[in-house]
């Protein structure tokens, strides 16, 4: 369980389980692209803004998004679609696993995956568990399902609560390489109220410097 719990931030724990924390093929990695993910949303503020800025920078993103959340905002999902980004599923409930039985897990994932499915008419083919932390039977549940684990190679830790747009993009920077997957947060939710707009101020700082280094974006599907 160990492994499991440590797979968000120590890579060789990840590989342990199996779990990628980078694209892997056809994803072009190597050839220099990475992908931009935004997790717990849609948000009707946040989700609209990050949009915005992705479109005018012509950029693609995937939105690991939750069930809940879906329901009450399914256009914002299909609005997603619409712009040539990836829709994943990052469960139906925002709780950690470790805490649940798989028969909750098994109930999270159909529910997540059925209101992706009837708000936009698809079915996600990846997957993120709220935290970054698979239980062994969460994970299990998630591959009978075809779902695709991905975490994380760099992250803006953006949902805290006294970090600044600059701390955010500055921590991105650091870890970004081609290949590569970016969390950030669309939502505050699950997170320090109004996070999310430090996260659409630090965005385009990212999307500069990924210019600036020639690594195009590409949404997981």
């Amino acid at each position: 369980m160990l492994r499991h719990l440590l797979a968000p931030v120590v890579p060789a724990a990840a590989r342990m389980i199996e779990v990628p924390r980078t694209l892997a093929s056809p994803f072009a990695g190597a050839r220099g692209a990475v992908a931009i993910t935004f997790d717990d949303g849609p948000h009707p503020d946040g989700t609209p803004a990050i949009l915005e800025i992705l479109a005018a920078a012509g950029a693609h993103a995937t939105f690991f998004v939750i069930g809940e959340q879906v329901q009450r905002r399914p256009e914002l999902v299909r609005r997603i679609l619409a712009g040539g980004h990836g829709l994943a599923l990052h469960g139906y409930q925002h709780r950690l696993q470790v805490r649940l039985t798989v028969a909750e897990l098994e109930r999270d994932l159909e529910r997540g995956t059925a209101a992706i499915a009837d708000a936009a008419g698809v079915k996600p083919t990846h997957h993120r568990p709220p935290y970054g932390v698979y239980s062994a039977g969460g994970l299990r549940a998630a591959r009978r399902r075809g779902l695709q684990p991905l975490l994380w190679s760099a992250w803006g830790r953006d949902w805290r609560k006294f970090t600044t747009p600059d701390r955010i993009a500055a921590r991105v920077c650091r870890a970004m390489a081609p290949g590569g997957v970016i969390l950030l947060h669309d939502a505050d939710f699950y997170s320090a109220k109004r996070s999310h707009e430090r996260t659409v101020l630090a965005l385009p700082m990212i999307l500069t410097e990924l210019k600036s280094r020639e690594l195009a974006t590409v949404p997981v599907i």
